[in-house]
């Protein structure tokens, strides 16, 4: 799932404004039409993914139904489709990933809902979410890769179109192996009784939720524009177009690396230290990313890439940690599982940062000029520089600021855990099987 999302934010805007034609701005308003969809169909799929009573789980047969939409979806995202028409061109790609946004949402909302699920304890969690980040990283290494595939398969319109088409197989196939190798606790398949609305309103109240929402959308709009900017970034500003892969090579190698250092330091210290650690080195790359120039030696820029791997894994796997010690002070106040309404509303969080990004770089780079000269207006390439560097270092200044308020420390979980566990043994000694036994 994630290898396809970051094609989308790192291939998706050069896809669409220098292979298919569109301008910028209607380029970075195509992600934005799945959104709105989105805002419906993430929490809704989680509320039918909490009350769902199969045979099979509440959570797994949805990988099943969801994996072929999924590759599909994302094939029809890279056609060259015969329409001269800038809007008929913005209709299709905004049809076309409104339809990937749903088949993403029957997917990804009931597979992250199982992570509190099968990891309950605070630093399981943090284990559980370091190995679905490291498995997240080497989808996003073969990601990287798809402009090149597309160049290896005649390049332009068909070239993508075949590389997206690969992928597409590439991408649904997997899911047979996470059906088969998930599991769900018997024990967690309650009754649901709150409708989504009042779900919804209690969500929102959770202050908890509200600052780990608040960083995690921030961070995860910070990261998203860099990667939608990097291949702009080389090829105009840098003018090296072909180290765009070899920085993504590096960052994503470098945060396979750093995840386990990281999680070594998890077990001493608390996630929102750990948030707030990534953050500032992520701070100090944004830096490094204004002050670079075409002049810099190959050696430096490539260990600028190895530096921002280092502070994107933080900012990865603490977000969804958190989530997990969230749902568990919702349990606690609400009496009710509801990771599927969790893990909806903060996968629409996920898909809204991408686009969010996207849009922002297609309105800014519009604005300037961009697309309609060659080479690029001083104005497109100065816009490019802070696309990149100034307004992802802002973001992640606020991903900070709400990372400094979040409450949920390893001894308040704990007293979290300790609650829950003495309301479970009161319910089972009050069950009327306990009755009939005495």
């Amino acid at each position: 799932m994630n290898a396809a999302l970051a094609a989308l934010s790192m291939h998706y805007l050069f896809f669409l404004t220098e292979v298919v034609g569109l301008r910028p701005a209607l380029a970075g308003l195509v992600p934005w039409v799945g959104r709105i969809v989105d805002a419906l169909t993430d929490p809704i799929m989680g509320r039918i993914s909490d009350r769902t009573a199969w045979r099979r789980g509440r959570r797994r047969p949805y990988f099943l139904i969801g994996a072929l939409p999924f590759g599909l979806a994302f094939a029809l995202l890279w056609l060259d489709v015969p329409i001269e028409s800038q809007l008929g061109r913005f209709l299709y790609y905004a049809a076309a990933y409104v339809f990937f946004s749903v088949a993403v949402t029957v997917l990804s909302v009931p597979y992250l809902a199982l992570i509190p699920e099968m990891a309950f304890d605070y630093q399981e969690r943090t284990n559980l979410n370091s190995f679905r980040a490291a498995g997240a990283m080497l989808g996003a290494v073969v990601a990287v890769g798809l402009r090149s595939l597309a160049q290896q398969a005649g390049g332009g319109a068909t070239g993508f179109a075949a590389a997206g088409a690969a992928f597409g197989v590439w991408l649904a196939v997997p899911w047979l192996a996470v059906w088969a190798v998930s599991w769900e606790r018997p024990g967690f398949r309650r009754p649901v009784h709150t409708g989504l609305g009042v779900a919804l309103r209690d969500l929102f109240r959770h202050r908890a939720y509200r600052v780990v929402a608040t960083l995690f959308l921030f961070s995860r709009i910070a990261v998203d524009l860099v990667l939608a900017m990097l291949i702009f970034y080389f090829e105009y500003w840098m003018r090296r177009p072909g180290d765009f892969e070899w920085s993504m090579f590096l960052l994503l190698a470098s945060v396979l690396l750093a995840l386990p250092v990281w999680l070594r330091i998890s077990t001493r210290t608390d996630k929102r230290t750990l948030f707030l650690a990534g953050a500032a080195a992520w701070v100090g790359v944004q830096l490094a990313f204004l002050a670079a120039n075409p002049d810099w030696p190959r050696w430096l820029v490539l260990a600028l890439a190895c530096w921002a791997g280092l502070a994107y894994a933080a900012i990865e796997v603490m977000p969804w940690s958190m989530l997990g010690d969230v749902v568990d002070e919702d349990e606690l106040q609400s009496g009710e599982r509801r990771e599927g309404l969790y893990a909806g509303s903060f996968m629409f969080l996920r898909k809204l940062g991408g686009p969010s990004g996207v849009l922002l770089a297609g309105v800014v780079l519009d604005a300037t000029g961009f697309g309609r000269s060659e080479p690029p207006p001083e104005a497109a390439i100065g816009a490019i520089r802070a696309l990149t560097a100034l307004a992802p270092l802002a973001f992640v200044a606020l991903a900070a600021w709400a990372a400094s308020r979040y409450p949920l420390s390893r001894a308040a979980h704990a007293r979290i855990l300790q609650a829950l566990a003495a309301r479970r043994s009161g319910s089972r000694a009050t069950s009327p099987d306990s009755h009939s036994a005495s």
